[in-house]
């Protein structure tokens, strides 16, 4: 642990440059990095990065590349238009215990902005929260991984292991950005990924698949409608089919260690739905776009194929294909009893005053790329949030505050550090 002398010396410093942390997260949350339009949210890390002395490496992710490694999921934008940019600060000393500090600039569309309060992109600070698309999913966090270390020079201490600040693409729809990081050679002895979870350390997270369903009708005019076939009707009732294997997945949850005591863990969304060309004709065709989970052991390709299979057996009459289009990911589960998890408690322990939680989430999470193919302890554990993916996102100011200063004492403890001098 760090010694309490030097911790109050850390926390002290998250407090002084408190206000100015909140001011760059703001300003963060005003570019509306949506995918693929990540770059001027992009130019602002890296500028920070280089502010600091990091040595700066930007790059467009690589399709040929990303294919190859079964945790890639099919990217249906342009690969020029997605972009990391890492900041890797070299220690001195070269001893320690090296750190990745990962985070996604990537947000999700705002939905109608009428239906805000406020402007998704203003980041106004209101009663205790800042609100905006992003604040809490997850640009407060990105800001929190470099006034964690900025706290730490301030207090006039030198890391000793390296530490890498990785801003990535694409984890809220293929998880290709932090696998395009690990791809390129970047990995450490644990990682943080501050994520809006509640002041709490995720325990499990489900894997995800995203997949288009296309449903085949026969057009007609609508004074012979018994004479067609609408594919929209027919959407629906594979819809249903599909809601039948929700309900299977979920059933077994009693088989999935951290997962029992979920009381529907396994999520199957339909999110986007388009179809028909007429208001006067049977529609000819109809698409969907769905997200299922799946639970950590359970391979993609093995629910894939299950989905696979239950479309093919509908019984809606209709033809029907599908295609995945997005994550094609495995969930995982942090094993309990690691050196970080340890840290990572006391750090909290001190900053809180109260033992760290843990738990299970169903959504997706970037962990699941470092601990399954970098064999690196992941402790995705970040703010409290409201509203992440609806309207009137928002983050709770204290939260962020508490979890800078718990990163801060974090990275003191696993990489060391030294008196400047």
């Amino acid at each position: 642990m760090v010694d309490p002398t030097t911790a109050r010396r850390i926390t002290d410093a998250v407090d002084a440059a408190f206000e100015r942390q909140l001011d760059f997260t703001a300003e963060l949350v005003r570019h509306p990095s949506l995918r693929a339009a990540e770059a001027s949210a992009q130019d602002l890390m890296a500028a920070e990065f280089a502010a600091r002395g990091f040595e700066v490496d930007r790059w467009a992710l690589d399709e040929e590349t990303l294919s190859t490694h079964e945790g890639y999921g099919p990217t249906t934008v342009a690969f020029e238009d997605l972009t990391n940019v890492v900041g890797t600060y070299t220690a001195p000393a070269g001893k320690g215990r090296s750190l990745i500090l990962n985070g996604h600039i990537d947000v999700v569309p705002t939905g109608p902005e009428e239906t805000w309060r406020h402007s998704p992109w203003d980041a106004v600070i209101e009663d205790g929260w800042l609100y905006g698309r992003g604040s809490g999913d997850m640009k407060a966090g990105l800001v929190t991984n470099l006034f964690a270390f900025d706290a730490l020079r301030a207090a006039g201490l030198t890391p000793t292991a390296d530490i890498c600040f990785q801003s990535v693409v694409e984890e809220e729809c293929t998880g290709n950005g932090s696998l395009a990081a690990l791809q390129r050679g970047y990995t450490a002895d644990a990682v943080v990924i501050p994520e809006p979870e509640e002041n709490m350390l995720v325990r499990a997270n489900v894997g995800v698949i995203w997949f288009r369903v296309r449903v085949a009708g026969k057009p007609t005019h609508v004074r012979e409608m018994s004479s067609g076939f609408n594919a929209i009707d027919a959407a629906y009732r594979v819809m249903a089919e599909l809601r039948e294997l929700e309900a299977e997945w979920n059933s077994h949850r009693g088989e999935h260690r951290y997962f029992e005591d979920l009381e529907h863990p396994i999520n199957l969304n339909i999110g986007m739905i388009s179809g028909g060309d007429w208001p006067s004709s049977v529609p000819a065709w109809c698409e969907f776009d769905a997200r299922i989970a799946l639970y950590p052991g359970v391979s993609a390709d093995a629910a894939w194929q299950e989905i696979v299979c239950r479309l093919r057996s509908t019984s809606s009459g209709a033809d029907v294909s599908a295609e995945r289009t997005g994550f094609f990911a495995e969930g995982y589960v942090l094993e309990e009893g690691s050196e970080a998890e340890a840290a990572l408690a006391d750090a909290h322990r001190e900053v809180f005053g109260s033992a760290l939680q843990s738990f299970t989430t169903p959504g997706y999470l970037d962990g699941r790329v470092f601990a399954l193919y970098g064999g690196v302890p992941a402790l995705v554990y970040g703010p409290v949030s409201r509203n992440i993916h609806g309207f009137d996102e928002c983050v709770e100011i204290e939260s962020v505050r508490r979890v800078t200063k718990t990163i801060a004492l974090f990275i003191a403890q696993w990489c060391g550090v030294e008196e400047d001098s």
